[in-house]
């Protein structure tokens, strides 16, 4: 499986609350249980690629700047198929 360690784990608090969430609310988006997203954001557990792609879609930033490549929000243009 592949997946993210060195995530900024911060950031992924900072998208949910941002949003008024909590991580039961994110852990169903991903289909995971509340703990094992828990685990996600404390750094614990790396993080699937799948469910990263799917954090970046829901919330409208890159999969770059979830992994702390970049410091841009800004989601890249999708791809037309």
């Amino acid at each position: 499986m592949l997946g993210v360690n060195k995530m900024n784990i911060d950031r992924l608090k900072e998208l949910r609350e941002d949003k008024d969430l909590l991580q039961k609310d994110i852990a169903k988006l991903l289909k995971v249980s509340q703990q094992q997203y828990a685990k996600y954001e404390m750094g614990i557990n790396s993080i699937p690629l799948e469910k990263i792609n799917i954090l970046a879609d829901y919330y409208q930033t890159s999969v770059d700047y979830l992994i702390n490549r970049t410091n841009e929000r800004k989601p890249y243009p999708k791809i037309k198929k």
